[in-house]
Parts: C-alpha cells; sequence; structure tokens
C-alpha cells in the first residue's frame, strides 16, 4: 500500500480529458483519487467517502461550482481547491468568500496543482506525511518553521511579537483564503480580544513592515478591499 493512498481526493470535473490527466498526476503521488461529473454527484460522493480535499471546477453541467462549496460548507471544513476559467478578481474573490481555501484558473500546469493539494493538505493537518518541515514561499524569500516558530526573511530570522506570528500562521494555513478582521481575531488570536476589529490593521502595518520587501507594494498579506486580507505568497516546490 503506498503512503498517501489513505488520502482519498475528490475531482469534480465535466472535462474527461483533463479529470484524466488531473488523476493521473495524484495517483503518482499516492493519493486515492474518485471521480464526480456533477455537483449534485460530487455531493453525493462526499457524503459517502468523506475526502481528504476536493478539488471543484466552477462550471458544472447541473449545479455551479460555487452553489456546490456552499452546501459542502454547511456540513464540512474539507480543504477546497476550486478551479476556474474566470480570471476576474470579483469572480475568485467571490469563490473564495463562500467558503474555498485555494484556487487554480485554467489552463494551468498539472504539477503546480500538485504542488497545491500537497502543501494544502501538509496545512489541512490531513496527509500523514506532514512531519514540521519549514513552508518556504516565493523560492525561499519566507520561510516558516511552524516546530521552531521561526519566520526567516531572505534566510534572517525574524522578531515577530506573538500576535503577529499567529496572524501570519493563520493566513499561511489556508494561502488566497480571504480574511475577514472578525474571523482573524478569533482563529489568530483564539478571540481573546478587547479592542476595536480596525486594531488588526496595525498589527498587520507592523507585520508588513517585517516581512515585506516593500511594504507599500505587498505580495505576502494582501488587502482585499470590502472583506480584509489574504495570503499571497506562492508555495516553493521542495
Amino acid at each position: 500500500m503506498k503512503e498517501n493512498s489513505n488520502i482519498k481526493i475528490l475531482v469534480v470535473d465535466d472535462e474527461p480529458k483533463l479529470v484524466e490527466v488531473v488523476k493521473s498526476y495524484l495517483e503518482n503521488e499516492g493519493y486515492t483519487v474518485y471521480e464526480a461529473s456533477t455537483g449534485q454527484e460530487a455531493l453525493q460522493l462526499a457524503i459517502k467517502i468523506n475526502p481528504s480535499m476536493i478539488i471543484l471546477d466552477l462550471m458544472l453541467p447541473d449545479i455551479m461550482g460555487e452553489e456546490v462549496c456552499k452546501m459542502l460548507r454547511k456540513k464540512s471544513k474539507v480543504p477546497i481547491i476550486m478551479l476556474t476559467a474566470k480570471v476576474k478578481e470579483e469572480d475568485i474573490l467571490r469563490g473564495l468568500g463562500i467558503g474555498a481555501d485555494d484556487y487554480i484558473t485554467k489552463p494551468f500546469s498539472p504539477r503546480q496543482l500538485v504542488a497545491r493539494v500537497i502543501a494544502l493538505l501538509r496545512r489541512s493537518g490531513d496527509t500523514n506525511s506532514f512531519d514540521g518541515r519549514p513552508l518556504s514561499f516565493n523560492n525561499g524569500d519566507l520561510v516558516v518553521n511552524s516546530t521552531r516558530y521561526e519566520v526567516k526573511k531572505q534566510g534572517v530570522v525574524l522578531s515577530l511579537t506573538p500576535n503577529e506570528y499567529k496572524i501570519l500562521l493563520a493566513m499561511v494555513k489556508y494561502p488566497h483564503k480571504a480574511f475577514t478582521r472578525e474571523e482573524l481575531i478569533s482563529i489568530a488570536l483564539d478571540g481573546n480580544f478587547g479592542g476595536f476589529d480596525r486594531t488588526i490593521d496595525s498589527h498587520i502595518k507592523n507585520l508588513r513592515q517585517k516581512i515585506e520587501t516593500n511594504p507599500k507594494c505587498p505580495v505576502y498579506i494582501v488587502t482585499v478591499h470590502g472583506i480584509g486580507y489574504k495570503f499571497g505568497g506562492e508555495i516553493s516546490e521542495n
């Protein structure tokens, strides 16, 4: 039995050739892959097999992927990567806002998708291959080591406050997810916060000063207008 065979990934797309390629790459990593070509089939399979991750296309023949995602989120916190041909920022943000953990636009490299899958599974704790290795972003420019509670920028260890570290770690765990200020208070600070939610902005400003090459043009802690913030770093392949 392969090491990752207990990790079940549900691929939902109505393009047979795309599913075939994605399935082949994921199975080469040892994952057990299930297929669904409609939203209804995906919902039924998700209940039946309890997958570790779902790769979900937005354009399905019966139910839109956004609706499938909403339905799944009512019952499960399973990591969801959305596949989309939509490249407009508002479409992507809407998908992230309803519960997707990551997205990838078509056409895409299967190797890139696999890297995203591995990274998201590692962060969500649903893979036995998680071994506490540091997470590296943008070709090693930023490295987060949760085992040592250590963050490096271009090889230099940064001095982060406990709250700054908690905020960064929460955002790193769910890359490209748009966090509201209230969510960052609840998730990163355990809800133990007596001030106004805008104080989060001060933590973000200080964090940017430390981890961004140019704080005025951030690539890691990105503002999502009307919502809050998201982590924009790209995971580096190990």
